[in-house]
C-alpha cells in the first residue's frame, strides 16, 4: 500500500515485491530480441544435406574408376585418399558454416574480394602452367586455383549490395552501377584464366541480378556493357597477343636471342583455335590426334555406357582418356551408369537449385535468399558447363564438375558455398513466425533489413 493524494491509501499489486507493471516490464525486456543475441535455430534443411552427401558418395566412387591411369602408376588407393582428405576438408568446412550466421559471411565479402585478386594477380606473373593455362599457384603439395575463389566471392559481394540497394520495384541505380562494376572488374581479372569462368560469372550475376528485382530490360542493357567491354579487352588482348608473336618470329628470323624459343601463340589463339574446332566437329573417319583426343575418347564413353553402363569400376576409356578424373570426369559416370546414370546425376544438381529456391522463398529478407541463390547457382551452372563440355555442347574448356571431379580447391570452395545455404536454411526467418523475424531483424545491420524480392504466396 502507498498513500494516494487526498488521504486516500492506494493498494498495487507485488510479485516478489516488485510492483506488478515493473515486473511485466522486465519480463517484457528480457524476451525482446537484442542485437547479436541468436535464437535457437532451426535444423538444416535435410534435403540440401541429402543432395550434398549422395555427391560426396558418386565422387568416391567415380574418381576411383576415373583415376584407373594414376592407381597403375603409383599406389593403388593414393588417388583416392588424397581426394577423400578433400572430401573431408569440405565437409569440416560444411559443418562448422552451417552453424555460423549467415549475416556473418557478409563481413567476410570485401576481405575476400582483396585476397581472391591478389591471388589472381600472383598466379598470372608466378603461376605455374595447368593444361595450357597459368592459372595456379603451387604451394608445396598444394595448389591453389583463384578462379574457384573470386566466383564465391563475387555472389558474396552482389549478395550484399544488391540486398543493401532494394527499393520499391526493384534495385536502385546506385546499387546497379556498383554491382555491374564489381562484376566487370572480376571478369577482367578472370578471363586470361579462362573462358569459360568468365562465362559462369557472368551467368550467375545475371541470374541474381533477375532475382533481386531488376528490370530485364536493365539486365539486358548490362549484358550487353559487359559484351561490348569483353570485346574491347578481347581484341586488345588478342592484337598483343600477335605483336609479340610476330616479334617472336622476327627474332627468329634474324638469329636473335630468342631464336631458339618457340613463339608464344598465347590464351587468346588457343581459345579461337578450340571453337573453330567445336564448331567443325569430328568425324569418325578422323584421325586422332592431341588436338581431338579428348573429345574422341569422351564421346566412345558415352556411347559405350548405353542405357544402363557398364557398372561402376569398368569404364574402358577412363585409361585412354585425358584428364578422366577431372575434366572429363562426367563422361566416365556416363559409360559406368548409362544414361539413367547421367541423368540422374543432373537432376540430382536441379534439385539443388529447385530446393534453394524454396529455401529463398521462405526468408523475408533479400540478403538471405540472394546468398543462397547466388551459391546454388554457382554450383549448378559450374556443373551444366562441365555437362556440356563433356557432351560436346560447348568447346573443349577445363571445369571441373563440382564435388566430383579431382581438384582441392573446386571441392573446399563449393562446399563453403553448401555451408552458406544450410547456414540461411536455419537462421533464414520463416514468413509468419514474428518471433523469428524479430530475432533476425536484431542480428541484421539497417542496411540489409530491406524486404526478399523472391516472396511468393502467404
Amino acid at each position: 500500500m502507498v498513500p494516494g493524494g487526498s488521504g486516500r491509501v492506494v493498494v498495487r499489486e507485488t510479485i516478489d515485491g516488485v510492483p506488478v507493471e515493473e515486473a511485466a516490464g522486465r519480463q517484457r525486456a528480457r524476451q525482446k530480441p537484442q542485437p547479436g543475441r541468436q535464437v535457437a535455430a532451426r535444423r538444416p534443411d535435410t534435403y540440401i544435406w541429402g543432395i550434398y552427401l549422395s555427391l560426396l558418395l558418386i565422387s568416391v566412387i567415380e574418381l576411383f574408376s576415373a583415376s584407373s591411369t594414376e592407381v597403375r602408376a603409383s599406389n593403388v588407393y593414393a588417388p583416392l585418399i588424397r581426394h577423400c582428405v578433400f572430401l573431408g576438408g569440405g565437409l569440416l568446412i560444411v559443418l562448422t558454416f552451417q552453424k555460423i550466421h549467415y549475416s556473418v559471411f557478409r563481413k567476410l565479402a570485401w576481405p575476400m574480394a582483396i585476397l581472391s585478386l591478389a591471388l589472381l594477380l600472383l598466379s598470372s606473373v608466378a603461376g605455374v602452367e595447368i593444361n595450357g593455362a597459368q592459372r595456379a599457384i603451387q604451394m608445396g603439395p598444394i595448389t591453389i586455383q583463384p578462379p574457384e575463389i573470386v566466383k564465391l566471392t563475387v555472389v558474396l559481394l552482389l549478395a550484399g549490395v544488391l540486398a543493401r540497394n532494394q527499393i520499391p520495384g526493384g534495385v536502385s541505380m546506385k546499387g546497379i552501377a556498383t554491382a555491374s562494376v564489381i562484376v566487370m572488374v572480376f571478369s577482367i581479372f578472370v578471363l586470361p584464366n579462362g573462358l569459360t569462368n568468365l562465362l559462369i560469372l557472368i551467368g550467375a550475376s545475371g541470374c541474381m541480378f533477375m532475382i533481386s528485382g531488376m528490370k530485364i530490360r536493365t539486365i539486358f542493357l548490362v549484358l550487353a556493357i559487359y559484351c561490348l567491354c569483353g570485346g574491347l579487352a578481347y581484341a586488345l588482348r588478342s592484337a598483343s597477343a600477335a605483336d609479340r608473336q610476330f616479334d617472336a618470329i622476327a627474332a627468329q628470323a634474324t638469329g636473335g636471342a630468342e631464336s631458339s624459343a618457340a613463339p608464344s601463340i598465347g590464351r587468346e589463339h588457343t581459345q579461337k583455335n578450340r571453337i573453330a574446332r567445336h564448331l567443325k566437329g569430328v568425324s569418325p573417319t578422323d584421325t586422332i590426334d592431341d588436338l581431338n583426343r579428348q573429345v574422341f575418347f569422351s564421346k566412345f564413353a558415352l556411347a559405350n555406357g548405353g542405357v544402363h553402363g557398364r557398372g561402376p569400376g569398368n569404364s574402358r576409356e577412363s585409361a585412354r582418356l585425358p584428364l578422366a578424373f577431372s575434366d572429363y570426369i562426367y563422361s566416365i559416370i556416363v559409360e559406368d551408369t548409362g544414361f539413367i546414370g547421367g541423368l540422374g546425376l543432373l537432376l540430382l544438381y536441379l534439385c539443388l537449385i529447385g530446393r534453394a529456391g524454396i529455401v529463398a522463398s521462405k526468408c523475408t529478407r533479400a540478403f538471405p535468399a540472394l546468398l543462397i541463390m547466388g551459391c546454388a547457382l554457382l554450383i549448378v551452372l559450374q556443373a551444366l558447363v562441365h555437362m556440356a563440355i563433356v557432351t560436346g555442347l560447348a568447346p573443349v574448356s577445363g571445369q571441373p564438375l563440382p564435388f566430383i571431379s579431382k581438384g582441392g580447391t573446386s571441392i573446399l570452395v563449393m562446399s563453403a558455398a553448401i555451408g552458406m545455404m544450410l547456414s540461411v536454411s536455419r537462421y533464414g526467418t520463416t514468413r509468419g513466425n514474428k518471433k523469428q523475424q524479430n530475432a533476425e531483424i536484431s542480428q541484421l545491420p539497417d542496411d540489409l533489413q530491406a524486404a526478399n524480392p523472391m516472396q511468393i504466396g502467404s
